[in-house]
């Protein structure tokens, strides 16, 4: 399978998923115009991912949002719950959940998220010292 490549802008956040290495990344703002332009090719390659991993490897989810809309933040939650339901179909998933030390709405968000992902490891990570 290809990976996912897309180039991070003032409005996207960078979209990086390795099948090979089976390391997913999203990082940077996302409040694109449009949610279902930006996000729907994201769904469709990670949804093909899913189905045809069948190795014993764990998935990583590497996620850091500096700001997000309410649009991109059902988006977001829309990844998170594919990767729960593949949790609940056997496969080990990790979400690492990156946050500035001085970004307090991004650890309230990991946090958020995290309450509702209760079947997947999701570690808050925080960064700048």
């Amino acid at each position: 399978m290809e990976n996912m490549f897309i180039k991070q802008t003032k409005y996207t956040p960078l979209i990086l998923f390795d099948a090979d290495n089976h390391t997913l990344e999203i990082r940077g703002e996302s409040y694109p115009e449009d949610t279902s332009i930006f996000y729907t090719p994201v769904f469709r390659w990670l949804e093909t991912y899913l189905a045809e991993f069948s190795g014993k490897q764990t998935i990583t989810l590497n996620m850091e949002m500096i700001y997000y809309n309410s649009n991109s933040s059902r988006s977001l939650m829309n990844i998170l719950d594919m990767l729960q339901d593949a949790s609940m179909d056997g496969k080990k998933i990790v979400i690492n959940w990156y946050y500035h030390k001085d970004n307090e709405m991004a650890l309230e968000n990991g946090e958020e998220f995290r309450e509702d992902l209760e079947s997947l490891t999701f570690n808050l990570v925080r960064t700048g010292g």
